[in-house]
């Protein structure tokens, strides 16, 4: 199956079209299935290990000063937990949204063989054009949806042929680097989870080095070389990020938010709000 074929049978997973609306819709297990009738501004998010497929449209991702522009036909693979922004340049957009699980990728490790791949800096995320035979292993694990029967049996069997042509491909080095227990990429994995566990508190950034095996000269380095940020700015984000959410939940007030994601004054937070976001912080509560 190529591109093409893959497009509509995604475009067939939505119940019906919506020519102002943004769509999202979970597949199967794993597999979710976006689409926007309209570009969109830049959106601040974390991207959990995954890879993006557009199959329509364009797209574009920044991670610190790097911009990364995708086509039609294109994969982004994140091997992190990232703090990025993004904005649909091009639509109609259409793009598969597929999670990385990274105790199957431990499992696939010892039949790697890592030994007959090329050495390569390690990364965290890339952009490359997907081959014909992940388009097809995406399409077999697409086509299993609303087969309750065949998705408990072959869903597996698929996601598992879809993670090793991810971990084989040329960018698939840095998930080879991430599922070594002894790599740099583990280590800040590590630290990332905690920072994510722990961010409303006061993190102390040399005990998280050393309680991940790294110095702290060393784990500033290399956690900046994964997340484009340090520890602090990161941890920031993620404040930054939750308040947000909360603040257009209407859930909360612009203090409150503030001093619930762990910031000591609100004026402050102001200050990060509107410097990471472009707004004021309480532009971002619905009004009533």
């Amino acid at each position: 199956m190529n591109l093409t074929d893959l497009a509509e049978l995604a475009g067939r997973q939505f119940p019906r079209a919506n020519a102002h609306a943004s769509q999202y819709v979970q597949a199967l297990k794993g597999l979710g299935i976006i689409r926007h009738q309209r570009p969109t501004s830049f959106e601040a998010a974390i991207y959990e290990p995954v890879v993006i497929l557009i199959l329509q449209g364009r797209k574009e991702t920044v991670l610190g000063l790097q911009s990364y522009p995708m086509h039609a036909g294109e994969c982004l693979l994140v091997s992190h937990d990232l703090p990025v922004i993004a904005r649909v340049t091009k639509a109609p957009y259409l793009a598969l949204i597929f999670n990385i699980e990274l105790d199957l990728l431990r499992d696939l490790y010892e039949a790697l063989d890592a030994s007959r791949f090329p050495a390569t800096p390690s990364r965290s995320l890339a952009v490359q054009s997907c081959d014909a035979e992940l388009v097809d292993a995406f399409y077999r694990y697409l086509a299993l949806a609303g087969r309750p029967i065949d998705t408990e049996v072959l869903g597996p069997l698929v996601s598992r042929e879809i993670h090793y042509r991810l971990a084989t491909a040329p960018f698939g080095a840095m998930l080879r680097d991430l599922i070594r227990r002894d790599s740099h990429a583990s280590a800040i994995a590590r630290a990332i989870g905690r920072l994510r566990r722990e961010f409303r508190s006061s993190v102390e950034i040399p005990e998280l080095a050393r309680s991940v095996g790294m110095s702290p000269s060393s784990f500033h380095k290399h956690f900046k070389a994964v997340t484009a940020s340090s520890p602090l700015q990161y941890r920031k984000g993620l404040q930054l990020m939750e308040a947000r959410r909360l603040l257009r939940a209407g859930m909360l007030s612009v203090s409150t938010a503030a001093f619930d994601v762990g910031y000591e004054s609100a004026a402050q937070f102001s200050r990060d709000y509107m410097r990471k976001f472009g707004i004021s912080p309480k532009h971002d509560i619905p009004e009533e």
